[in-house]
């Protein structure tokens, strides 16, 4: 199965590009922030999210050129998403992000949330300067969305009675409303139809759910060093994924664990097997394998390209993680 940097082979001379450019427009004036920016724009990364917006944007293109727009979307698309992930790391804790010490551990809280507030800053104003209405608004949702998302979750943490759909809506706000609002920004800028802009929309949202649904299935089945992360950490954190939810509806002694906030010894160990032996991480699969479909049916109609190619192979390499 492709590697991200091999999906993203046909625009990787535009994200280079991108990422020279964000350093620049980046750390203008500001020692620090341009440190931190630095830090940031260098620490790998995938940059899955503006090589969406490239892609979607060589693919509908007629001669398959880049407008300065839709290169400007994607810088802003990756601000915003950096923007997350500093708030991110201050709101969990997180010493290290992708192997690299995140922003409020090498420098400090206060230069983590004013680092984080200059890039969304950043991105408003470039937003802004699109002068294109529609786009702002469905990327200034985005912004309104991650905040949400992070609010959710932190209310729902230990909370073994919220619903399935509460889970959903906060996987999107996190993780797919971004994929899915900026993928329709750059058919807004493409003067695509709207039922083109809502198919756009639509595979955005569903890869960015069949992602998160992957990620949350990796938390029960993954290693220390497949993730990055120490394993189960958001069941030991109290977030409750598909398949802690999938669980609970299984097995009833687990809401008490949870309840309790695994606060006895060997309830972490317990819950874990208790998710382990249930048709949890099965059913949770067949919920990826579904957004995956979902997501890869509504972009069809795109045009044979190299870029659209790339597209339709997206929603298959997320669920590849699994296996």
């Amino acid at each position: 199965m492709a590697t991200v940097t091999e999906l993203l082979q046909p625009v990787e001379l535009d994200l280079e590009t991108l990422l020279n450019d964000l350093r620049s427009l980046i750390g203008a004036g500001h020692p620090i922030l341009q440190a931190a920016a630095e830090h940031l724009f260098s620490a790998g990364g995938k940059r899955l999210r503006p090589g969406i917006v490239l892609l979607i944007s060589r693919a509908l293109s007629v001669d398959g050129e880049l407008t300065s727009r839709h290169k400007r979307l994607a810088e802003i698309t990756e601000m915003i998403h950096t923007a997350s992930l500093v708030h991110d790391d201050v709101v969990d804790e997180a010493a290290t992000r992708r192997g690299v010490p995140t922003v409020h551990s090498q420098f400090n809280h206060r230069v983590a949330v004013l680092a984080g507030d200059f890039l969304f800053a950043q991105a408003s104003w470039h937003l802004a300067n699109l002068n294109n209405l529609d786009v702002v608004k469905l990327l200034s949702r985005v912004i309104m969305d991650l905040a949400d998302g992070e609010i959710k979750q932190g209310l729902y943490r230990y909370d073994a009675g919220q619903k399935f759909s509460s889970y959903l809506e906060k996987s999107y706000c996190k993780t797919a409303s971004l994929i899915a609002n900026s993928a329709q920004a750059a058919g807004v800028l493409s003067e695509q139809s709207d039922e083109e802009l809502k198919k756009l929309y639509c595979f955005g949202r569903q890869l960015g759910l069949a992602f998160q649904v992957v990620d949350d299935i990796l938390d029960f089945t993954a290693n220390d060093k497949q993730l990055g992360k120490p394993a189960a950490s958001d069941l030991a954190s109290g977030y409750l994924t598909a398949p802690a939810l999938y669980a609970l509806e299984e097995k009833p002694a687990l809401s008490g664990l949870v309840e309790r906030e695994f606060s006895a010894e060997g309830d972490l160990e317990e819950a874990l097997q208790l998710v382990r032996d249930s048709d949890a991480i099965s059913r949770s699969r067949e919920l990826a394998k579904t957004f995956a479909k979902e997501s890869r049916e509504s972009i069809l109609w795109l045009k044979e390209s190299e870029y659209s190619r790339a597209l339709l192979e997206l929603p298959e390499f997320v669920l590849s993680r699994l296996y």
